[in-house]
Order: C-alpha cells, then sequence, then structure tokens
C-alpha cells in the first residue's frame, strides 16, 4: 500500500512540506539488515557507475532537480529502489511509495489527487514492480506525468520495452542497472560488519574477505539478498563468533539461482543457449542448459528448440542432428525428469559439435523472396498432375522425363519454366558432398538438355 517517506505524518493531508529531508537518516532496529543499510546519499550507492558516474545524465539530473519521469530496469537488489528514496532525499521531495502488484485503481487516483493538492510539495511518486500494473494503470499515470503534478520513477525487473506502454516509456528517461559485481557486494557486507549505528558493528563478528566473496558470489549480484543472509547467518552465531566458510555451506546448499521461466531470465537465457549451440561452443551451451533445468525450465520447451536448431543452424552439414533432436523430444516425453537431462545434454552437445549450415534457412528465404518479387510461375504443363479425364484431355503430363530412366536418375528436365538459383549448399560437414553431386549434376542436366542430349 501507499506510504509516505516518514511514515509519520497524513500520506495525503495538506500540511506544508518539509524544507528538510522527507526520508528518515535512522531506519528503525527492527528492519532487515538490507533495509538499515539502504544508501542515504547517491555517493554510497556502489556498483552502478555506468549510470552514477560524475558527469553523467542522471547525476546532473538530481543535482540540478530538473527531470521528469525516470524508469529504472534492472534485476532484483541492483538499487533502483535505494536510488529512488536517495533522490527523493537530494531533492527534499515528497516520496509516495507503492508496489504495483498490491495497488490499484482507487488508490491510483487518490495520490495522484493528493498531488495535484500540493503542487509546491513536488510529489515524487515511486512505483515498484512498474510492469504488474496494465495498460489502464500506466495510462492514468499520464495526465499528471504530463502536466508536472508528480514525477514517477518506475521500477522494474522486466524489459520496459515489452511491459511499459509506449506513451509513458516516451516521456521517460530509461536507465538501465546492472547487477553488483562480487566486490562491490562483499564490499558492503564488509560495512555492514563494521557498522555499529544501522549494520551488525556491535555483534563484532570477524569474517574473512574470501568468506564474504563467496557470500556475495552465491547471491548473484543482489545485495539485498546478500545482506540478509549475512544477518541470518550472524544471528544464528554467538556475538563476536567469526563467520567462517562452513556458515555459508547450508545457505549455499538451498541456493535459488535467478531464473523466472516465462519472463527475461527465460528469453536471454534460451536466447544464450541458441546462439552458444550456433556458434559450436559446447562449454557454453552446457552452462546456459543447466541453468534451465536448475531454474525449473520445462524440458520440452528446450527439445523443441533442438529441433529448430538441427533444421536452422546444422541442416544438410550433419543431417542426422534432425532425428537425434527429434528423438531427444520424444525421450523427454516418456522419460520425464531428471532422467531427461541426460538426454538434452547429449543432444545440446551433438548439435554444439556439428557441422554447421544454415542453407535450409537461407533457400526457403530466397524462395519466399522469389514468389514475393517476381511474377509467380505457372507449373510446367509435363509436371502438372494427370489423374483425371479432364486433366489428361488437356495434356497435363505429356512430356514428362521419368527420372529413373536416365544415368544417375538425371533427365535434363527442367522443373521450372525460368530457372532459379535458390540453394547454395556450404562446403562444410555432409554438404560438402552435396555440393559436389550438384555440380556433376548441373553438368550432366545442361548436357542432356541440348537436342540429341
Amino acid at each position: 500500500m501507499a506510504r509516505s517517506a516518514d511514515d509519520t505524518g497524513s500520506l495525503f493531508g495538506d500540511e506544508p512540506p518539509r524544507s528538510a529531508a522527507p526520508l528518515p537518516e535512522r531506519p528503525a532496529a527492527h528492519q532487515p539488515l538490507a533495509a538499515r543499510m539502504r544508501p542515504r546519499r547517491l555517493s554510497e550507492i556502489v556498483g552502478q557507475d555506468h549510470v552514477l558516474k560524475p558527469g553523467n545524465l542522471l547525476p546532473r539530473l538530481i543535482a540540478s532537480n530538473r527531470f521528469g519521469s525516470l524508469l529504472f530496469y534492472g534485476p532484483p537488489g541492483c538499487g533502483k529502489t535505494s536510488l529512488a528514496e536517495v533522490i527523493a532525499r537530494e531533492t527534499k521531495s515528497r516520496f509516495v511509495r507503492i508496489n504495483a502488484v498490491m495497488s490499484n485503481v482507487a488508490e491510483l487516483r487518490e495520490i495522484l489527487a493528493a498531488a495535484r493538492r500540493q503542487p509546491e510539495a513536488a510529489t515524487l511518486l515511486f512505483i515498484d514492480e512498474l510492469h504488474r500494473f496494465n495498460k489502464s494503470q500506466q495510462d492514468l499515470l499520464l495526465p499528471d506525468v504530463e502536466e508536472g503534478s508528480v514525477r514517477l520513477i518506475g521500477a522494474t525487473t522486466h524489459n520496459p520495452g515489452f511491459y511499459v506502454n509506449p506513451p509513458l516509456l516516451s516521456r521517460s528517461h530509461l536507465f538501465r542497472l546492472e547487477p553488483l559485481s562480487t566486490e562491490a557486494v562483499a564490499g558492503v557486507l564488509r560495512q555492514a560488519l563494521g557498522d555499529a549505528e544501522r549494520g551488525l558493528g556491535a555483534r563484532r563478528h570477524p569474517a574473512e574477505d574470501k568468506v564474504l566473496a563467496d557470500l556475495a558470489v552465491l547471491c548473484d549480484g543482489d545485495l539485498r539478498r546478500a545482506l540478509n543472509a549475512l544477518e541470518v547467518i550472524a544471528l544464528s552465531l554467538p556475538e563476536q563468533a567469526p563467520i567462517t566458510s562452513g556458515e555459508l555451506e547450508i545457505f549455499a546448499r538451498e541456493r535459488r539461482i535467478r531464473y523466472d521461466a516465462d519472463e527475461d531470465e527465460h528469453y536471454d537465457t534460451i536466447s544464450a543457449f541458441i546462439k552458444s549451440c550456433r556458434g559450436s561452443d559446447p562449454d557454453a551451451a552446457m552452462y546456459w542448459l543447466a541453468k534451465m533445468l536448475v531454474g525449473g525450465e520445462d524440458p520440452r520447451f528446450i527439445a523443441r528448440r533442438l529441433v529448430i536448431l538441427a533444421s536452422e543452424d546444422v541442416g544438410l552439414a550433419d543431417p542426422q542432428a534432425l532425428p537425434l533432436a527429434v528423438a531427444a523430444h520424444h525421450a523427454c516425453d516418456f522419460i520425464g525428469l531428471p532422467e531427461a537431462e541426460l538426454t538434452l545434454a547429449h543432444a545440446t552437445l551433438y548439435i554444439a559439435t556439428a557441422p554447421k549450415s544454415n542453407t535450409a534457412t537461407l533457400a526457403l528465404g530466397e524462395a519466399r523472396r522469389a514468389l514475393a518479387e517476381k511474377p509467380v510461375q505457372p507449373v510446367p504443363v509435363a509436371l502438372r498432375d494427370k489423374g483425371g479425364q479432364a486433366s489428361k484431355r488437356v495434356g497435363h503430363g505429356q512430356g514428362y522425363l521419368y527420372a529413373h530412366d536416365f544415368p544417375e536418375n538425371i533427365s535434363g528436365q527442367a522443373h521450372l519454366e525460368t530457372p532459379l538459383a535458390l540453394y547454395t549448399p556450404k562446403p562444410v560437414g555432409w554438404e560438402a558432398k552435396i555440393a559436389e553431386r550438384l555440380a556433376r549434376w548441373r553438368e550432366l542436366r545442361a548436357a542432356r538438355a541440348k537436342p540429341g542430349g
């Protein structure tokens, strides 16, 4: 639900805006460590130098307090909420935060109406998980964003190009935040262990740098998760007890990788898998396959992609790739997990290490282009079906040369009224032999097409 930044006054009241920063400097003791350690100033935000380096656009917009709507796009725990709170504090704005999962149109209307009643308060509306708002809810924001009644900061883990309405996206500055590096996360963990006011400093837990780095690695660049994991580990120990690698073992066994089976991680990971197979990199292909399997991806979805790869990227360079991929797809159906993982690994390695040819894709594209750009050729009379009395009376099939009656099955007869060159074999794998065979057949066809040939 919506809340003001300080939670002490009326959210929609008409009190004048405070001149001091609206967000509390001292966090509540009951808050999780990740909330207590939130940055209070722009200089405290770590790991987003590509956006926050002095002189870049966003710091200049914040310093001048002359910005409209902002969209922050990035994975969980990379600092989207922290950045919004810092902006509100540094611009002394009235900060209203809602979560799109819990909010509704009625609440949104009330917030916007309150902002219109207090134009001098410079309301900054932060919407977490903006992608959860439907089109009508996003459209509701447009008039107030355009009028400047509110300045919107939207946070999303999903690609805004797919989940944010184009009118709202076009009125916003988009900034992509990256997962935090191991060094950045470990540095904040070290700071939390030593901070007696907001962190765990009063408990005096020593920890080696390697232990903190290992914890950072386990959390995949998610600082919130890393801080809360550190707090759980620390509170499970007596005060002053060292935090060692042994304490990380339980956490490591229960590690969950970030993988949303129907969202960006799904599409990004399968894209990396496909491109690794196409690029003949079996190590990378196996890594992305394992990530999908650990993340709970449907094995049949992976198998379908392998079937497509077998024709799209291997093709005639290795004709065995397609039946093997189809067999892998069937095996996933009747074996099921976890054993089907081995079948997928088998098929992945075969396709990743097979010679590659995309000539099936290219030839089909050329054929489609010929149909689109040139007159559609009629079927030659000799090739037409002669079934039925009417077809026979008009001469369908007359003059057809049966290929098996000729040496090497090449009659010399044309199968298009206007010949086209659509398929060009690649000199790789099995297709190299096809190229030799076609060259021989072209010579025979040309010779037999001549009078007396």
